[in-house]
């Protein structure tokens, strides 16, 4: 089993390895930030969020807004070998709700979070990506958005 800790500073540039990997490789994801933009919002993040990584090097991550309980950030370097379940069981731990918004073109992220017991609850209205760093001279995606909650 895959082991899961609260991520570190060291981890930042795996998890943002990670993330531009999965945006360089979805054909339908467009890059709104650059590289580097987006390991300075993960260092950001450290301080703001409930971040947890999963193996070392970093094999995933899952960022939990703990006071919305509201994940924002969730990605596997190679899905499907059970590190994104461990990380949501991780969050789901004390907690009887999450919410989390998946990208609608993002059919096996949907299928995974079925599984895991989340229902959607509707998609969003198109606006710019939520994000730590500033959103000046950022404009919307033009990807839809789905809402899922999970509910104990």
């Amino acid at each position: 089993m895959t082991e899961v800790r609260r991520a570190e500073l060291r981890d930042v540039a795996g998890m943002a390895a990670i993330v531009n990997g999965w945006i360089d490789d979805t054909e339908w994801m467009q890059r709104d930030l650059p590289s580097a933009e987006i390991e300075n919002s993960l260092s950001k993040g450290l301080e703001l969020r409930e971040i947890w990584v999963a193996g070392d090097p970093v094999q995933g991550y899952l960022s939990l807004e703990v006071e919305i309980k509201h994940i924002w950030g969730f990605y596997c370097a190679h899905p499907g070998t059970g590190v994104g379940k461990t990380l949501l069981d991780q969050a789901k731990k004390g907690r009887d709700f999450l919410s989390l918004n998946t990208h609608v073109p993002n059919k096996r992220a949907q299928q995974f979070y079925l599984r895991e017991g989340f229902r959607p609850v509707g998609e969003l209205d198109e606006g710019k990506p939520s994000t730590l760093v500033s959103l000046d001279g950022r404009e919307p995606t033009g990807i839809r958005e789905l809402r899922m909650e999970w509910h104990s």
